[in-house]
C-alpha cells in the first residue's frame, strides 16, 4: 500500500477505471477514503470526464495525459477527432483507433486558429518551460528554466479554441515551489492563468489529500499544500502522499 511500490501503477488504473465506469463522480462531495495513496490522476479523471460532453467534435490533448489504453475508448472521446500534441514519442500509441499524434511545444502549437472544440491539458502546463529531460525527452533543448512559460502556453491553447470552446486544466495546486523539473502553483498564478485566458466563464474546483484520502476543498485552505516528489525525495512523508497534496481543476469557457 505504498505509492510507487509494485503493483502501484496497476491499482491506480483500477481504482481510476471503477471510478469512470461508476459515473456517479461528484467533485463537492467524494466519498470517505477516495483515492487513498493515489496521486492526483485518482481527482483529475473522473473530474474532467465529469465536464466532458459525449458527441462529436475535434479535441485536443496538449500534453499526453489522456494516451492510454484504459482511456482512449471512453464514451466521452470514441466519437471526437481525437488529436495528441506533445514533446516526444511514447511506448503507447493508437493511431490505428484514429488518433492524430505530433510531437512539438505548447507554447508554439502547430495548429490553426479556432480549430478544437475542446482542449485538454491535465497536469502538464506546470512542466511547460522546465527541465523535461528527466522523464519526458532527451533533448537537452528542453532542459529549461523559464518558470513563466507557462502563460504563452495558454495563450497558445486559448487561440486553437473556437468561440465557445471550452479548456480543462489542472495543476498541482499549494506553496508555489520550482522543483526545476515542474513547479507548483499559488492562487496568484491560477489567476494569471485565467488572466491569459481572458475567458467568458470559468470554474475551478479545488482537492486536497490527507491522510485518509482525496476530498474537495477550496483556494484558502489548499493554500499552504506541498508535494511529494519521488524521484527525488529520500523516504516516504508521514501521509504516504504519492504526489501533490492539492489540485486545482480548472474549466476555462472561450
Amino acid at each position: 500500500m505504498k505509492p510507487w511500490t509494485r503493483g502501484y501503477g496497476e491499482y491506480k488504473v483500477h481504482e481510476i477505471s471503477r471510478v469512470l465506469r461508476s459515473d456517479d463522480f461528484r467533485p463537492d462531495k467524494l466519498p470517505a477514503g477516495f483515492g487513498f495513496r493515489l496521486d492526483e490522476r485518482i481527482v483529475e479523471y473522473p473530474w474532467l470526464f465529469s465536464r466532458l460532453p459525449a458527441g462529436p467534435g475535434t479535441l485536443l490533448d496538449a500534453g499526453s495525459v489522456l494516451n492510454a489504453d484504459f482511456l482512449v475508448g471512453h464514451p466521452s472521446l470514441k466519437s471526437k477527432k481525437f488529436h495528441i500534441c506533445t514533446l516526444a514519442p511514447e511506448g503507447d500509441c493508437f493511431w490505428k483507433q484514429g488518433i492524430s499524434y505530433v510531437f512539438d511545444d505548447l507554447r508554439r502549437l502547430p495548429y490553426r486558429d479556432q480549430w478544437f472544440d475542446w482542449t485538454v491539458c491535465l497536469s502538464t502546463l506546470e512542466h511547460v518551460g522546465l527541465d523535461n529531460t528527466l522523464l519526458y525527452t532527451a533533448a537537452v533543448a528542453n532542459k529549461e528554466a523559464q518558470p513563466e512559460d507557462y502563460l504563452p502556453a495558454v495563450r497558445e491553447l486559448h487561440r486553437v479554441l473556437k468561440p465557445g470552446g471550452t479548456l480543462y486544466l489542472s495543476v498541482p495546486f499549494g506553496k508555489a515551489v520550482n522543483h526545476g523539473w515542474f513547479q507548483v502553483f499559488d492562487q496568484r498564478m491560477i489567476e494569471s492563468v485565467i488572466t491569459a485566458f481572458k475567458p467568458a466563464s470559468h470554474t475551478a474546483d479545488y482537492f486536497l489529500y490527507q491522510p485518509d484520502g482525496w476530498r474537495n476543498s477550496n483556494a484558502l485552505d489548499t493554500a499552504h499544500a506541498t508535494i511529494f516528489d519521488i524521484h527525488h525525495s529520500k523516504d516516504y512523508d508521514a501521509d504516504f502522499a504519492a504526489a501533490a497534496r492539492a489540485v486545482c481543476c480548472l474549466e476555462l469557457k472561450k
